[in-house]
């Protein structure tokens, strides 16, 4: 008999997971990251030089934000390039226009990727919390974005009408955490400017669901993150159930603090953001 509800169980299981995943993609991956991991992922992005991160200020009615530009490597006029915008998360809240490079921003100096994936990038600095949560009725935890989150909008117009050659079709948006949750609430101000995210541990932004429809998403989470809960996200890609163009990635083992080492010496986050388009 408990063979018999075993089986019954693992059958509702794999139901469940079949309609919930219909239209999107979900994936569950076991990788662990014990601490020498950690520590000689993070050394191995720390070394990189950011020199050619350039230094750059915004300036909107007296409200300065300021930011890194990465431009492409052998940098041609003529030639279309994407561009990324990469968000921080809240430890590296300041107007030191340095702390914001953290490793995810990163990523983009590793000569791997400089070489192989030509791109302007963005790296934003806030001055205060980009992003702040509110508890729904249900408990789940939502995003909602500060005032100054607005400016990156003009910031892109900005840099796009210095730099006529950003391909307007592939802009991108990256953050991790709180950066996470200000990349979300970008898409749902402006959906249209954007060709896709790359959402790592994010609170979610549950506000405007139809600007994610059809979006472009790489949805990714810890398990056993205990600082911006898994269920967000969980709840988000219920929501987003009939987006086929969704990958939710879960991590069973990973938390919060390391959800980022998969990615950080990997081409995997630049070699799905180039694929993405909007459709003109």
């Amino acid at each position: 008999m408990s063979h018999y509800f075993k089986g019954l169980t693992l059958l509702i299981f794999f139901i469940n997971i079949s309609v919930f995943c219909n239209a999107q993609t979900q994936i569950f991956d076991s990788l662990t990251v014990d601490s020498t991991t950690f520590v000689n992922t993070k050394n191995k992005i720390n070394q990189l030089s950011i020199e050619s991160f350039k230094k750059q200020k915004f300036t909107q009615q007296q409200v300065e934000l300021p930011y890194r530009l990465l431009l492409p490597k052998n940098y041609n006029q003529s030639q279309k390039y994407p561009l990324v915008i990469t968000f921080h998360n809240s430890s590296r809240i300041g107007n030191d226009n340095e702390k914001q490079l953290e490793p995810l921003a990163k990523i983009w100096l590793r000569p791997e990727i400089y070489d192989n994936f030509p791109c302007f990038v963005i790296a934003p600095q806030f001055n205060k919390r980009s992003s702040n949560y509110t508890k729904q009725a249900d408990g789940i935890l939502s995003s909602i974005p500060s005032d100054d989150v607005n400016l990156v909008l003009k910031l892109i117009d900005s840099v796009s009408l210095k730099y006529g050659n950003i391909d307007k079709s592939r802009i991108y948006l990256v953050g991790y955490s709180m950066g996470a949750s200000t990349a979300q609430n970008l898409m749902t101000i402006d959906a249209k400017k954007f060709a896709a995210i790359v959402s790592i541990a994010a609170v979610p932004d549950l506000s405007n669901l139809r600007a994610f429809k059809n979006k472009n998403m790489l949805l990714i989470h810890g398990q056993n993150d205990t600082e911006n809960p898994y269920n967000g996200s969980v709840e988000l890609a219920k929501k987003l159930k009939n987006n086929k163009k969704l990958i939710f990635k879960t991590y069973i083992n990973l938390n919060h603090d390391n959800i980022n080492i998969p990615f950080l010496l990997s081409d995997e986050i630049p070699k799905w953001l180039f694929k993405q388009k909007n459709k003109t």
